[in-house]
């Protein structure tokens, strides 16, 4: 699948393109992991929300549904992967979208390999911070790499998870400071 295709849905007169239908994807996996929402709840939130058709939500859902099936794989995959950051300690947004990444990077032969990470990369900037971009692009590069049998740098990892954790920590920081500030 190209970044540019676009997932057709006759019941509109324009197409849903790949990007706001990933975003649709990671929206259902992150609700999937943090609540564990029912297809049903998310048709009617999302279709209600993001203003797309209840079919281009059932599209999406089969999509995650395809990636829980090798949830076990991905995760696994991404814990090896993410040595200096354990999987655990990966924040659920980050997480699902290396879910959906690494799904897209090793188990769909359709979506090129530079539009996996890309999107990946696309999808950690809008809902996380630039941080999470270049820990997820480090993660799936060497997911990618590794694949391919090339030489793998595991020092880049380490340095985006450090980064990451420094943002983490200043973020926790600047929090418990507001709280001391807020009146009671």
């Amino acid at each position: 699948m190209d970044e540019n295709e676009s997932f057709k849905d006759p019941g509109r007169s324009m197409s849903l393109p790949a990007q706001k239908f990933r975003e649709i994807v990671f929206q259902m996996l992150y609700s999937y992991d943090m609540g564990r929402a029912t297809d049903e709840n998310m048709i009617e939130l999302l279709c209600g929300e993001l203003a797309v058709t209840k079919k281009a939500v059932k599209e999406a859902q089969t999509r995650m549904h395809q990636i829980l099936e090798h949830l076990e794989s991905i995760d696994t995959l991404i814990a090896k992967t993410s040595h200096s950051y354990t999987f655990e300690r990966i924040q659920s947004v980050e997480r699902n979208i290396l879910r959906m990444g690494t799904f897209e990077l090793l188990f769909d032969p359709s979506v090129p390999e530079k539009v996996a990470i890309a999107e990946a990369m696309r999808l950690a900037r809008k809902f996380s911070t630039k941080e999470s971009a270049s820990f997820v692009n480090a993660i799936l590069d060497v997911l990618y790499k590794s694949e391919k049998g090339q030489s793998v740098d595991e020092k880049q990892i380490q340095l985006c998870a450090e980064e990451l954790a420094l943002i983490e920590e200043i973020s926790h920081e600047a929090s418990l400071n507001k709280k001391d500030k807020t009146p009671t």
